[in-house]
């Protein structure tokens, strides 16, 4: 025997439903990521697919505690200026980075302080984008080594001539370097000693501890990937024909953002850039929000 059914008290659950629906789960930095794919595929260049982005997208976060717990929109702001330069950020390629900092927000009248992702380029980024700036018909970087051959002459006539030693150990780094042939058939270069990276290091990182003054971070675990840096913004900065469109996109390292724009040089970089004096004078706004300054 059917056993019968109470239409009315169906109708009374669908109407309670529809007069009281669930409440709307919050979405999490994932759900956000994943939402963003459209505009990410209009972001990124045809030789780069926005699923494999997303994918990228995702691990980042995924194995990342430390920014798993940055503010979202941050996080998505720097995918978002990561995909419109067309750099791959986080992987082998070390093109950009995204990376977790306490940063200053004003709320309701108070300073505190909060984690949110901070766009980094890396110096293999820096050569794409000089590249395919079209200003270069070359352009290289590299460290010299204690085993090395090097001739520097500065001047009217002055030569750059870098050998390194093939057959053998090179020996400990002690200076860098970046060089480009400008279109017109210009040669231009920078060479920064290793003690003048440490200087610079020491004048414009926020990755140094304020008591022993010891470096951490990218410049402590990856410190030649920083000194090219260094130099290949030095040589973009000062050596190179202006390009606006260039600069303009250089100028995104080492901003956090909280916006998402179809052109992310426009939205406004939210970064505290004080610094502490060491003798305790007061904050002084730093000259720059990258950590290579040139």
């Amino acid at each position: 025997m059917s056993k019968q059914v109470d239409q009315s008290d169906i109708s009374k659950q669908l109407a309670t439903k529809v007069n009281n629906p669930p409440a709307e789960k919050s979405k999490t930095v994932f759900d956000l990521i994943k939402s963003m794919g459209d505009g990410f595929k209009r972001a990124l260049p045809e030789h780069i697919g926005h699923e494999r982005f997303v994918r990228i997208a995702l691990t980042i976060v995924k194995t990342n505690p430390k920014l798993m717990k940055c503010d979202a929109m941050s996080i998505i702001a720097a995918l978002m200026q990561s995909a419109q330069l067309g750099l791959e950020p986080n992987t082998p390629t070390k093109e950009a980075h995204l990376i977790p900092r306490s940063n200053k927000r004003i709320v309701d009248g108070k300073e505190i302080w909060v984690d949110e992702a901070q766009f980094q380029i890396g110096y293999r980024g820096l050569v794409k984008l000089v590249w395919q700036s079209g200003i270069v018909s070359e352009i290289d970087c590299d460290m010299i080594c204690e085993g090395d051959k090097i001739v520097y002459e500065k001047g009217k006539d002055g030569t750059f001539n870098h050998i390194p030693l093939i057959d053998g150990e090179r020996g400990e780094p002690y200076a860098y370097y970046a060089y480009a042939v400008t279109k017109d058939g210009g040669f231009v270069c920078t060479v920064m000693s290793k003690k003048e990276i440490i200087k610079h290091a020491h004048k414009f990182t926020k990755s140094k501890d304020k008591k022993s003054g010891e470096l951490y971070g990218p410049w402590k675990d990856d410190f030649d990937s920083m000194a090219l840096k260094t130099v290949l913004i030095a040589l973009s900065d000062k050596k190179l024909p202006k390009s606006s469109a260039l600069q303009q996109m250089i100028a995104q390292d080492g901003t956090i953002k909280r916006e998402v724009s179809d052109d992310m040089s426009e939205v406004v970089d939210v970064t505290d850039y004080t610094v502490v004096l060491e003798d305790g004078e007061g904050d002084v706004p730093a000259e720059s929000g990258s950590e290579t300054k040139a």
